[in-house]
């Protein structure tokens, strides 16, 4: 009887090892396809004058001033959705007020609705003829105005589940000790909310980086001004001048890589430690 058991288990594992071993060389040959070898032909692209091919056509004046741009807008983004999609997150799960369905379905809007229609929506409410009487058209505000936009769902989606599944009985315990709301907040939910704070902001980052429909039309597109990398990259395509679009995407991809990189590390250290 043991032997017939023994049997069956090593069939049964001769079944799932071929499905396992089929399944892997299925999505890895799709993410292959879809994900890894387009961006290695843009990184061959870049590199194809060699790093200083690359280095001088990254540093050439347009090109470093959208650059420049692209990560200083995108650090003030982050810094903003960590603030603000922390406090919008806790609204939604701590607090009750008429029309909270709706205001937590409009969260996810900036995911579904195109961003070039986003960038029009924009343009319309902040640009020339405002009707709320604010003109951020043509104006670095207005290139981070569209970027908070997109990246709005980030931090809140991230924060807000792990909100929910805070213990509630610490909440008391520190305030039964004397503890003031903000002494709790800051020492007993933050903690607990750093890493998906940290994994939201991260994500708000790399978005910024590559927005393009949500800025093309707000921010004008003014080399040296309001000109942001991935409208860059186009305006370079158009012009025929791969080699450089290549090396600029190159920089994006890294830069967003990086950061992926640096949150995969902070979640781990984040799990050793709890």
């Amino acid at each position: 009887m043991t032997t017939q058991v023994s049997a069956g288990r090593r069939a049964r594992a001769g079944v799932r090892l071929p499905a396992r071993t089929l399944g892997l060389g299925l999505a890895t040959t799709y993410l292959s396809l879809v994900v890894l070898l387009p961006l290695a032909a843009v990184a061959a692209k870049g590199s194809a004058g060699g790093l200083s091919g690359l280095w001088d056509a990254v540093r050439a004046p347009e090109s470093a001033a959208a650059l420049r741009l692209t990560v200083g807008a995108a650090v003030v983004v982050t810094l903003v959705d960590a603030v603000m999609g922390t406090a919008v997150a806790w609204l939604l799960v701590r607090d009750r007020f008429p029309g909270k369905r709706l205001v937590d379905t409009l969260i996810d809007l900036p995911f579904a609705l195109p961003t070039i229609v986003a960038g029009l929506v924009l343009l319309t409410l902040y640009g020339p003829g405002s009707p709320v009487g604010v003109d951020l058209a043509y104006r670095r505000a207005g290139v981070v105005a569209a970027l908070l936009f997109v990246t709005l769902p980030f931090v809140v989606r991230t924060v807000q589940p792990v909100l929910m599944e805070l213990d509630a009985d610490v909440e008391d315990a520190a305030a039964s000790l004397g503890a003031s709301r903000w002494v709790t907040f800051r020492r007993v939910i933050l903690p607990a909310l750093q890493p998906a704070i940290v994994a939201g902001a991260a994500l708000s980052f790399a978005r910024a980086l590559s927005e393009f429909g949500a800025t093309v039309l707000i921010s004008g597109n003014l080399p040296f001004k309001t000109e942001v990398a991935s409208v860059f990259v186009y305006g370079r395509i158009e012009s025929d001048d791969i080699g450089t679009a290549a090396a600029v995407s190159t920089v994006l991809l890294a830069l967003a890589l990086l950061v992926l990189v640096a949150l995969g590390l902070v979640q781990r250290w984040t799990a050793r430690r709890g």
